[in-house]
């Protein structure tokens, strides 16, 4: 049977203007990230959390330093897995399978955080990188081969498919963390496995409408045959020699070696590398330091083989990448230190008026957009029912269960005389910022005003360099007793996801534009590789917020986090007639 989309039963049937199918994948989307972010949010807290309000309560106690060495490992492993997850479910199992199988590691790894047990804890966290590594690079690819037949609606689907991401991390941060830090952290892990759980289930019974899309086939086309056929001879161009290979492999153990040294060592468990150490230096640092010259060595010499305009396109990519790094580690402080600093230093309390008005706000940025995704919801339904009931019968479940929670946080919220914000609450407002101004900021693109991509990453740089720029003023004159006011943290957030949206939705749209196809895997590794660095570089930076506090002063830390992107922001703004050479005419 052919993997052509036009048969399938997903295309006869619309929602919205798009194939009822799109929607599907919307909810499965949408449900794994209410799970990922929901314990994401968690993370950081429960493992810097003291003893409070009885054993329920009871976090780890690590320094921030402690938890961000951890953190750090997880995040990183999270942008790595995905790489030899693509390959794997390209090569061996097609992308459907690779969504129900990476989903159910996922809802084990949940299940398995929910015990109150510190192995327990961490299987989950590593069944949580090995199923993200199934599920995270295969759900695009479904959504493409869904719309190869319709690319004049592909962006429109993309928008469509990034706000159900986006639902699901705001629902995910608000409830999970409204859970956990009032019944307790385990409950927090427990409720987000069980979404997780439930989205696996939807999709796997919406196979009748979703047809052969994402099956891997043995038997395909005579037009394919030729496509892949040609792929290959191309590659012959340039393939890889064994010192290619043995520098593969050096960088890639040494990573290894270090994202689990860091912790561990941090933690007095082990230090492989210790031997290394000097006065200057540690031995873990040493090491990475050298797998970084080597990794350089082997990009340079890989890509000085293709042809000039080529070989150019591809610098231009890379350089991107280097500024993609100075950003995530800015923004990525968003799971780390400002968790902290939220539960810390952010007068979190309210009562009379101010707490009247938090309530009122705070319903309507919880009911207006599940109002918004129930409708989605019954459109689905409506559109579908004859031919995936049972699918549509578990969104219904998920969704009562999602009202009910949401009502039952809102009641106890209402019934308080004085309440303290929960901490995840803070981190919602990325989420919530997105689906408000993405629209916004995506005409923009469309309008005459269109910057260049080196403009692009200056002004989202800046825009996050101005939101650590609010928080440390307004940490200027903390003390003891004295706070720093909601606003300060609410503005950081704004001006935050206002850089993320100039960068994150349009960097791998250049990745697409200036590669041929033949070299779109190798360099969409890299660009991961470069978020994986970054993730890593963010919790390292995030875990030193304690000891930059009692050293020096917190505003401190955050005019550092200003500097930093504002530099890179302005640096990347000044090569931007070099990218632009580079770039030999892609706009």
């Amino acid at each position: 049977m052919s993997n052509s989309v036009s048969n399938h039963k997903f295309l006869d049937t619309k929602v919205l203007g798009h194939p009822s199918g799109l929607f599907v994948l919307f909810f499965t989307e949408m449900w794994e990230r209410f799970s990922f972010y929901g314990m994401r949010v968690l993370l950081i807290q429960f493992l810097t959390a003291q003893v409070i309000f009885g054993d329920s309560f009871s976090g780890w106690g690590w320094t921030a330093e402690q938890a961000g060495a951890l953190y750090g490992t997880y995040a990183m492993m999270l942008y790595l897995t995905p790489i030899l997850g693509g390959i794997i479910a390209d090569k061996y199992m097609g992308s459907r399978m690779a969504v129900i199988i990476g989903a159910l590691i996922m809802t084990l790894g949940h299940a398995a955080m929910a015990i109150d047990s510190p192995i327990m804890f961490y299987i989950g966290l590593a069944g949580l990188v090995i199923g993200t590594g199934f599920f995270k690079p295969n759900m695009p690819s479904i959504l493409g081969e869904m719309y190869k037949s319709l690319p004049d609606k592909k962006d429109g689907a993309y928008t469509i498919f990034y706000m159900g991401v986006n639902a699901g991390a705001f629902f995910g941060m608000m409830l999970c963390g409204y859970v956990a830090e009032t019944q307790g952290w385990h409950y927090g892990f427990g409720l987000a496995g069980i979404f997780m759980l439930l989205g696996t289930i939807q999709f796997w019974a919406a196979k009748p409408l979703m047809g052969n899309l994402g099956v891997l086939e043995k038997d395909q086309k005579d037009a394919d045959k030729t496509e892949v056929k040609k792929t290959e001879e191309d590659d012959v161009k340039n393939p890889f020699t064994v010192t290619d290979i043995a520098l593969i492999a050096i960088v890639a153990i040494i990573g290894f070696l270090y994202a689990f040294n860091d912790p561990l060592s941090k933690n007095g468990i082990i230090d492989i590398f210790a031997f290394l150490d000097t006065s200057i230096l540690r031995g873990q640092t040493i090491m990475v330091l050298i797998a970084l010259v080597l990794f350089v060595v082997l990009i340079v010499g890989r890509i000085m083989r293709y042809p000039k305009v080529v070989r150019d396109r591809m610098f231009a990519v890379i350089m991107l990448a280097f500024f993609l790094i100075f950003f995530f580690m800015s923004f990525e402080q968003g799971a780390t230190s400002l968790v902290l600093v939220a539960r810390d230093y952010i007068d979190r309390s309210l009562e009379g008026s101010a707490l009247t008005i938090f309530n009122t706000v705070n319903t309507l940025l919880t009911i207006v957009p599940l109002l918004i995704i129930t409708y989605i919801l019954f459109a689905l339904a409506k559109a579908t029912w004859k031919t995936i009931a049972f699918s549509n019968i578990v969104l219904l479940v998920c969704f009562a269960l999602i009202w009910a929670a949401a009502i039952w946080m809102l009641k106890n919220e209402y019934a308080k005389e004085t309440s303290e914000i929960t901490v995840s609450w803070f981190s919602t407002l990325n989420s919530f910022f997105i689906i408000a101004f993405a629209s916004t900021v995506s005409r923009l693109w469309e309008s005459k005003y269109n910057p260049s991509a080196a403009f692009k990453y200056g002004f989202g740089l800046i825009l996050v360099a101005i939101g650590f720029l609010i928080l440390a003023l307004g940490s200027n004159n903390i003390s003891d007793g004295v706070k720093i006011p909601m606003v300060f943290l609410i503005l950081t957030y704004l001006f935050h996801t206002l850089g993320e949206l100039f960068i994150s939705p349009v960097g791998l749209s250049y990745v697409s534009k200036l590669v041929p196809a033949k070299m779109l895997a190798f360099m969409f590794g890299m660009w991961y590789l470069a978020i994986a660095i970054a993730q890593k570089l963010a919790a390292i930076v995030g875990g030193q917020v304690e000891t930059i506090q009692e050293n020096y002063s917190l505003s401190g830390f955050f005019y550092l986090l200003t500097l930093i992107p504002a530099v890179a922001g302005v640096l990347v703004m000044l090569l931007n007639p070099v990218i632009k050479k580079y770039m030999h005419g892609i706009k």
